[in-house]
This record gives structure tokens, sequence and C-alpha cells, in this order.
């Protein structure tokens, strides 16, 4: 069943007929009628008892009711989801109060509380968050080939992404719905940041972060509300190691692999015809193509949103190594 049948059977309900119902929803009545058939073929049981011109809800039908009602309304919720970054938390729980399975776009939250609630209320519920960036094609290339050794013993990352600001009002916007980005894809690609130090301008639209990993390699991450997306090469990536170096420009443009001592380098680029491994946009389905699968086969998501939960604990060590003036540690988990 989906959601266009169950608000279909749910206005039938409500106005006592199909007539009314069908005027209601600006549908016409034989449409409609299609639609409660395949519903009741579905539930394997009548949901009406005609009588005359009007209905009667039959026992199937009186105990859809409320289901119906339940699933419309969280629907519903999904849509106003759709919201500004800092207002994600009540949507976000009342949805998972209703069981329904979630993917949320980043941040997760503004406030680790409020991200500590949400995943303690989820528990095995499948709770998903986009962290998109993973799934473009030069960063999956990037991971592969950290994986396959092929840069050595890592020793230092750059993260770099700067554009014109967002509309959330929080003091530290850029970094917590912006920069999560950067602190996810760093730690995606080297492990654990473990010691932050931080620098911010006077209106915390730009900062600097120094980053220290568990496993040995050292970082910068810059990121600015005071730029342009129009600039070319407005995201760039670099990690370097003992044995090669990669580099990633603007998310989804270029990958290029270099071996040390090598002046020869490999560099991907998308082909004239692949326009899907040019788009950005793409790297949402690319996702949604991880994602979709293990929510059917009952697995956990590929990208869980404690992640999100891990970017606003290491944004909320950056807030305080520049509000202090100090090296801050920063918890594993």
């Amino acid at each position: 069943m989906d959601f266009r049948q169950l608000e279909r059977f749910l206005a039938v309900v409500d106005h006592g007929g199909f007539h009314r119902a069908a005027e209601v929803l600006y549908v016409a009545q034989p449409s409609l009628s299609q639609s409660i058939k395949q519903l009741e073929r579905e539930m394997g049981d009548a949901l009406f008892h005609r009588v005359g011109r009007g209905v009667v809800l039959t026992e199937a039908g009186r105990e859809l009711v409320g289901p119906a009602r339940m699933a419309v309304h969280a629907l519903g919720l999904a849509v106003e989801s759709v919201l500004p970054n800092t207002e994600h938390y009540r949507p976000t729980l009342e949805l998972i109060g209703y069981g329904i399975p979630l993917l949320v776009e980043k941040p997760l939250v503004f406030d680790l509380d409020e991200a500590d609630r949400l995943l303690a209320e989820a528990g095995d519920l499948f709770f998903a968050i986009n962290f998109n960036h993973r799934y473009a094609g030069p960063v999956v290339r990037a991971r592969r080939d950290i994986s396959d050794g092929r840069l050595g013993r890592l020793s230092f990352a750059t993260w770099r992404f700067g554009g014109e600001g967002g509309s959330a009002h929080h003091p530290y916007a850029n970094l917590i719905e912006t920069q999560c980005h950067g602190i996810d894809m760093l730690e995606h690609l080297l492990g654990p940041i473990d010691v932050i130090s931080a620098e911010m301008t006077a209106g915390r639209l730009t900062l600097a972060v120094a980053a220290h990993f568990a496993g040995g390699a050292v970082g910068s991450l810059v990121g600015s509300y005071d730029s342009s997306y129009a600039y070319p090469r407005t995201h760039h990536v670099e990690v370097n190691g003992d044995a090669g170096r990669l580099l990633i420009d603007d998310t989804v443009r270029q990958y290029e692999l270099s071996a040390a001592g090598a002046e020869a380098r490999t560099v991907w680029e998308a082909g004239y015809f692949n326009d899907r491994a040019r788009s950005f946009h793409e790297t949402f389905d690319a996702h949604l193509d991880a994602l979709v699968p293990a929510l059917r086969a009952g697995a956990p998501p590929p990208v869980h949103a404690a992640a999100g939960r891990r970017a606003l604990l290491v944004a909320y060590k950056i807030i305080e190594a520049f509000e202090t003036g100090r090296r801050v540690v920063v918890p594993p988990g």
C-alpha cells in the first residue's frame, strides 16, 4: 500500500462515501473506487460495506483507520521536516515515535543533548543521515586507495570548503551545518580526530581548524561563509602519505593520485557521456542506492545517524578550542 491509497481510504471514511470523497480529493470517482479496490486486494479483506449511496466500515476497515491516520500524519511530518537546519529536532523525534525508518539531512541537530535524545529514542530503528559526500566518485576512490595502502603511512590531510552563508540563525552555523561534511570526511578517510585547536574570524563565518588524528596524522579544515560557491575549486581535499598523495577537487569534478617520487600521476574525470558521475546531486542517489537495499534487508544504514552526532561532538570541541584558546581533546565514539 502507499500514501495515496491510505489518504483516499481515510477520505471515504471521513466523508461517508465515495462521491463526496472524490469531490474533496479532486479525483474521478472511478479512480477513487479503483484505489480502494486495490487496497482491499492488498489487505486481503473488504474495508467497506456498500449501503445505498454510502458506506459502512467492515471490521477490517475499522482496524485500519488508526494505523492509516498515524501513517498519513507521520508522512505529513516528513514533508514538514524539510525545514531550516535549526528545526530538525521536533519533527525527527515525533517520526521516531511512530517507528518510521528515517534518512535525515545534515546536521542531525545543533544541540548535543538533542542528538543523544534522538539516538536513545531511536534504539534499533533504521536511522540514517545523508553525509552524501562519501558517495562522490573521487571520495570512493580515495577511501579505496587509502585502504589498499597506496598512500602508505598517512601524514597529513587538508579540507577546504567555502561559499555563501546559509539561513540558519546560529553563531556557529557554518561549522555545524556545513563543515560537518568536512569533519565527517576527514574521519572517514583518516580515522578519528583526537585533538583539536581552532581560530575564527570576528563574525565566526570563517574558521581554521588544526587536527591531530588518533592514527598519528595531522590535518587542517578551513571553512567559510565569506566565499562563493561560484568559484572553481571551491572544495578541495588533499591527503598525503609517505608513499603517495591524493587530491579531490570540487567533490565530484576530479580525482588525482600520485606516487611519491613519480613525476607522472593518475587522474580521473567523468567522461563525456558520464553525466551522473559529474553531478554533485547524483551523490544523493548513490547514497540511496546503498541505503535502500540495507533497509529492505533489515540491515543497519550505511551511514548511521550516529555519524551526525559524532560530527556535532567534534564541532563542539572546535568551539571549545576557539573560545578557550587551548588545544582540546576529542573523546572517542
